[in-house]
């Protein structure tokens, strides 16, 4: 046993202040994480740049001893990871990993409560963030929140977007791939008085010992724990896992599948490496070769009896995305929804729906109150703009899935998805075939914002409509001229309503409920802003209650910042505290 003698940072009491880190080791330059938690387990993980022995020390908090485990380093672009057994539920840990320099940083974890235990819930979530857009102020209140854990929703990186750390091209290997995360999770450091060069620089790439640096990332990552779901742009934008990689000309191969291809793999394995996750693979069976041997992704946790946690890969496994249809096309619309109902086709592979389906009816079963199904593209509506990238351009499975929570049935199901740059909430139905009936569910989903990609949701929505006809240039005036400006009701007033009732026109022809949960039959209060958040970058907190197990869906944002407002302004998007812009609260359906 091992006395913990330093940590990075001070617990004051069971209160959820986080007392300020100090700078992080030039050495040890992501700092910490730990993630894939369970009431026994966790996976640590860290990176440095001097190779030789690692030690990792970990403690309950408020004990005096510790336990260590050493690892070696001998690669200082590839972090290392341990993972820990043995735990207690319901238990604070502290932990610090030491180098050999003799560097230290520190971080903190909490694992579940057991099943049968109501001991309330908070997590936070988000997706979605390019490197050179850090140092990421929009997450900057996330520690203060002392959540249980961080879901990270896809788009961990940008690989097919040039930045400082692969400059003027996209990552094409795995030295490259890495490149990209060490930007995205290491320090910013502004150099003043270059003229046209001032710019934030990674320091990551570029260490600069005794400079004031910022990380939010590495503060949230040593906070609390991590889980993390894949998205396209840890490989290249939109791409098709489960596709002929002859199908498509980014991938160099002429047989086998794109997640055999060596694009997918060096992605794949950056993004695994650069993750506190365990490493697990799909058996083979020789029955899916689509699946057989592939890395697994898929996780189901429980967090006492309040929740369950269900991660599904949405890219490694899916087909082609079918042809985008052609809006203000009744034939080409008609043949878009045809297609999508083809049949067997699949987002998720056989074998990960079948975990999902049964793992939903486990947690039913056991008495787990709200189940959370992260997904890294939506699952709701969002009209046929776009829908060959998400779960409605593949219903038939989507709605094979909504069947089952209805038919069941499983209560208090809902979605938890990114990519779009933007906060839309709404219910959840499905048809059995095209241009049938809509069925309602009591499932409802919330898609995320982005912590900071420019532009947000709101503006790009509107830039595609024009392009297709669909607004006019007096409509983008009128759009234009509004504030962003957050309010419950639909009169449009602002952008955000704006935006939000161009999207409803679309539903409405379609037959799909309009967005937000005010005509469902969830039992929802929006409290502050609206269904709708698409002019900000942000993360969304999930909050229930011990007691009543109410949950409080609460999302925090920014105003959105580019790159030029970086390199020209000193403070950026840094300075600019993060404010509530949406909040909601759904009591449980214990009779769905």
């Amino acid at each position: 046993m091992l006395t913990l003698l330093s940590l990075g940072f001070l617990l004051v009491g069971c209160s959820n202040i986080l007392l300020p880190a100090p700078p992080l080791p030039a050495s040890l330059p992501n700092g910490v994480a730990a993630g894939d938690v369970t009431q026994s387990s966790a996976v640590l993980w860290t990176r440095s740049t001097v190779t030789g022995p690692l030690t990792f020390t970990y403690t309950a908090a408020g004990s005096a001893d510790g336990q260590r485990i050493v690892v070696a380093v001998d690669d200082p672009q590839r972090p290392v990871t341990v993972t820990l057994s043995g735990l207690q539920a319901a238990t604070r840990y502290i932990y610090t990993a030491e180098n050999a320099l003799g560097e230290r940083a520190s971080g903190r974890l909490r694992t579940p409560a057991r099943l049968g235990v109501y001991a309330g819930l908070r997590f936070a979530a988000s997706g979605d963030w390019r490197g050179d857009l850090a140092p990421f102020a929009a997450m900057s209140n996330i520690p203060a929140r002392d959540p249980d854990f961080f879901l990270l929703l896809g788009d961990a990186i940008y690989a097919d977007i040039a930045s400082p750390a692969v400059p003027g091209k996209t990552a094409e290997n795995l030295a490259e791939f890495r490149r990209k995360y060490a930007e995205v999770y290491g320090s910013t450091d502004y150099l003043p008085g270059s003229g046209h060069n001032d710019f934030l620089i990674p320091s990551i790439l570029w260490p600069l010992p005794g400079r004031s640096t910022e990380n939010e990332w590495a503060r949230l990552r040593a906070a609390t724990s991590l889980l993390a779901v894949l998205d396209d742009h840890e490989v290249t934008n939109d791409f098709a896992g489960g596709a002929p990689a002859a199908a498509d000309r980014r991938f160099a191969e002429e047989s086998g599948l794109i997640n055999d291809s060596a694009l997918y793999e060096a992605g794949v394995q950056a993004f695994q490496e650069y993750q506190p996750l365990a490493a697990e693979f799909y058996a083979e069976t020789g029955r899916d070769p689509r699946m057989d041997g592939e890395r697994k992704f898929y996780r189901y946790r429980t967090y006492g009896s309040d929740a369950a946690l269900l991660l599904v890969d949405s890219r490694s496994f899916r087909d082609l995305p079918l042809a985008r249809a052609q809006m203000d096309n009744p034939a080409d619309e008609a043949r878009f929804l045809a297609q999508s109902y083809r049949p067997g086709r699949t987002l998720l592979g056989a074998r990960q729906v079948t975990a999902l389906l049964e793992d939903l009816q486990r947690a039913q079963q056991s008495g787990v109150t709200w189940k959370f199904v992260a997904i890294s593209v939506p699952a709701q509506y969002r009209g046929l703009l776009s829908a060959q990238d998400r779960y409605e351009g593949y219903a038939a499975e989507r709605a094979q899935i909504l069947a089952f929570v209805d038919d069941t049935p499983i209560c208090n199901v809902v979605f938890v998805s990114a990519d779009i740059h933007g906060t839309l909430v709404n219910d959840l139905s499905y048809a059995r075939s095209p241009h049938t009936a809509q069925i309602a569910t009591s499932a409802f989903e919330v898609s995320v914002g982005a912590v900071a990609f420019d532009p947000p949701q709101g503006p790009v929505l509107v830039r595609h409509g024009v392009d297709a006809g669909l607004i006019s240039p007096a409509e983008a005036a009128i759009y234009a001229a509004l504030p962003v400006a957050n309010d419950p009701d639909s009169f449009v007033d602002d952008k955000d309503d704006w935006v939000k009732a161009y999207i409803n026109r679309q539903l409405a022809a379609l037959g799909y409920d309009a967005i937000g949960l005010a005509a469902s039959g969830v039992d929802a209060a929006l409290l502050q802003g609206d269904y709708a958040a698409l002019h900000s970058y942000g993360w969304t907190e999930f909050a229930i209650d011990a007691q009543t197990q109410l949950l409080t869906v609460t999302t925090y944002g920014i105003p959105p910042y580019s790159l030029g407002d970086l390199q020209t302004n000193r403070a950026g998007g840094r300075a600019r505290p993060p404010a509530v812009v949406s909040q909601f609260q759904v009591r449980p359906d214990w009779d769905c």
